[in-house]
């Protein structure tokens, strides 16, 4: 057994006697358990072009919205080659599609963006109430 000073800032300190080696233990176990259930915020990404079929687009679509369900954030990607440059309205169509569709599952958490060749959109899963 040891003599553990609790509480040295009041006055006078309080002070406990315990087994002070089980004590780090214990503080030890909840830290762990603790680290266990906290849950890390994964960033996916899925990558579309601008000639994209309504098929591939719906596959893609049920990706992202199984991606928010699981909370993990999406990096949505339009690539854009040689001439579709001249074209970026279609990729920002298709984004904005994205967006509707998806609706209320998701928080925009960056803005359409360009980056170089491609264009960038990242969404956060929506805290449910």
């Amino acid at each position: 057994m040891d003599l553990v000073e609790v509480a040295p800032q009041v006055s006078p300190p309080v002070c406990r006697i315990m087994d002070y080696g089980k004590y780090r233990y214990e503080q030890a176990k909840r830290s762990r358990e603790a680290r266990k259930k906290h849950k890390t915020a994964v960033l996916k990404e899925i990558k579309f072009r601008t000639k994209i079929g309504e098929h591939d687009y719906q596959v893609k679509l049920r990706h992202v919205q199984s991606f928010l369900k699981d909370g993990d954030k999406v990096k949505v990607t339009i690539m854009f080659r040689g001439r579709e440059m001249q074209h970026q309205d279609i990729g920002r169509r298709i984004l904005d599609r994205l967006t509707a569709d998806v609706g209320e599952l998701v928080k925009v958490e960056e803005k359409i963006r360009m980056e170089g060749r491609n264009m960038v959109t990242i969404f956060a899963p929506a805290k449910n109430k």
